[in-house]
C-alpha cells in the first residue's frame, strides 16, 4: 500500500492531489503501441538528412501556435515560423503575436531544463514557465500564483462555469504537493502518464490568473523532456490537442467533475493523452517520410549539378517560410560571403525567386521548383 500525505484544508476534508490510475490492459496496450511507434519516428529522425533542421523549425513553431489557439490567440499560419523563431519581434500591443512569441520562449527554456544535469523540480521552475508563457500579460501577475478564487468559463445555457478551482489560498500548498510528486513520486510510471498527470495536476489546481493552460501543456513537455522522450517537437500533442479541442475540453470536465475533487478516476484523462501522442506520433511519422522522400529529390537535384549538399537545406528552407542569408549560413555553418553566393546560385538556377529588399530579403521556392516536386511525388 502506497502511503500519500494529506493536507486538511478548511474549505474541504480532505484535500490531496490526483492519484495517476491503475495500468490496465487497455493503457498498456496503447503504451507498447506508443512505445513502438517513438522508436520508428526516432530511427526516422535519427535517419534524417540535412533538411531535418527546418523541419524542427516548423514543427516547433506548429507546437506554440496550436496550443494558444486553444485559449483563442491566433497568428496567421504564414507568420508562425518568423515568430515563434525569433526573427521576427511582435509589437509589444498585440497580444495574439506576443503570446505566440512568448510560448515559444517558455519552450525554448524547456530545451534548456531538458539538457541541464543540476535540474531540480522546486515550484520556481513551474513558476518561471509562467513568467515566459505570460509575461506580455502583465495583469495576470505572471509568475506568480493567484490571490483570489477562479472558475472556467463554460457552455451551459444558464452561464454556469464549467470549472471551478480551488481557493486562492490554497494553491501555493497545492503546488507544492504537485512538485513533490515531480521530484520524488511515483518513479516507476511510464513517463508519458507521468507527463499526461502533471498536466492534469496543473490544470487541476488552475494555481494561475490566466495561463493555466499553456503552463500544464509546456509542463507536460518538460516532463517528457525530462524523461528522455525524443524532443518535444516530435511527440508533444498540442497540435492534436488544437485540432480537438471539444474532446480535450469535455474529457477534463469528466475527470473534474466541476471542481477540485482530485480522489475522482484519472484513468479517461490519461488514455486520452496516450492516444493524443498515439495520433500525433503517427502523424510526425507521415511527415518525416514525405518529408525524407522530398529531401532525396533535392539531394538528388543539387547532387546532378555538382553542388555541394548543403543548398538541400536552402532549397528546403525556401519551401515553407522562405530562407534568408543569416538563417541559412547558420544551419549550413558557412560564412555570409559563402552564404550569398549559394543563393545566387539557385537564384541564377531558377530554383528560387528572391522577395524584398536590404535586411528583409527572402528566398522562396519558385514555381518550377515546386512543380517538380509534385510530380515527383
Amino acid at each position: 500500500m502506497v502511503l500519500r500525505r494529506i493536507y486538511v484544508y478548511p474549505y474541504y476534508a480532505l484535500r490531496i492531489i490526483f492519484a495517476a490510475p491503475a495500468i490496465d490492459d487497455r493503457i498498456a496496450r496503447m503504451l507498447r503501441e506508443l512505445d513502438d511507434l517513438r522508436g520508428r519516428l526516432g530511427d526516422r529522425a535519427g535517419a534524417a538528412g540535412p533538411w531535418l533542421g527546418g523541419l524542427r523549425r516548423q514543427w516547433r513553431a506548429r507546437v506554440a501556435a496550436s496550443s494558444i489557439e486553444i485559449e483563442g490567440f491566433h497568428v496567421p499560419a504564414q507568420e508562425t515560423l518568423a515568430i515563434a523563431g525569433g526573427r521576427r519581434q511582435p509589437d509589444p500591443g498585440d497580444e495574439d503575436r506576443m503570446a505566440l512569441a512568448c510560448y515559444a520562449r517558455a519552450m525554448d527554456h524547456v530545451g534548456v531544463m531538458a539538457r541541464d544535469p543540476a535540474f531540480r523540480w522546486v515550484s520556481r521552475v513551474i513558476l518561471d514557465l509562467h513568467f515566459d508563457a505570460c509575461w506580455f500579460q502583465k495583469d495576470k501577475d505572471p509568475g506568480l500564483y493567484r490571490h483570489g478564487p477562479i472558475a472556467v468559463t463554460g457552455t451551459r445555457a444558464d452561464g454556469a462555469p464549467a470549472y471551478i478551482g480551488p481557493p486562492g489560498e490554497e494553491a501555493p500548498a497545492l503546488m507544492a504537493e504537485v512538485v513533490d510528486w515531480l521530484d520524488r513520486g511515483d518513479p516507476a510510471l511510464h513517463v508519458v502518464v507521468r507527463a499526461a498527470m502533471a498536466h492534469l495536476h496543473l490544470v487541476s489546481v488552475h494555481p494561475f490568473s490566466d495561463g493555466n493552460g499553456r503552463v500544464a501543456r509546456i509542463l507536460q513537455s518538460l516532463v517528457l523532456v525530462r524523461g528522455g522522450v525524443l524532443v518535444p517537437e516530435l511527440i508533444s500533442i498540442e497540435e492534436h490537442l488544437g485540432r480537438n479541442i471539444d474532446a480535450y475540453y469535455s474529457v477534463l470536465e469528466e475527470v473534474q467533475g466541476g471542481r477540485y475533487q482530485p480522489d475522482r478516476d484519472a484513468a479517461p484523462w490519461v488514455r486520452f493523452c496516450v492516444q493524443a501522442h498515439i495520433e500525433q506520433g503517427r502523424r510526425r511519422l507521415e511527415q518525416l517520410e514525405a518529408a525524407g522522400r522530398r529531401g532525396t529529390y533535392l539531394e538528388r537535384l543539387v547532387d546532378a549539378r555538382g553542388w555541394p549538399e548543403r543548398l538541400v537545406i536552402a532549397l528546403e528552407q525556401s519551401l515553407f517560410d522562405g530562407v534568408d542569408r543569416a538563417s541559412y549560413a547558420a544551419e549550413a555553418d558557412v560564412s555570409a560571403p559563402t552564404a550569398s553566393g549559394d543563393l545566387r546560385r539557385l537564384l541564377d538556377a531558377g530554383l528560387i525567386v528572391r522577395r524584398g529588399s536590404g535586411r528583409g530579403t527572402r528566398y522562396r521556392a519558385a514555381d518550377a521548383l515546386r512543380a517538380q516536386l509534385l510530380s515527383a511525388a
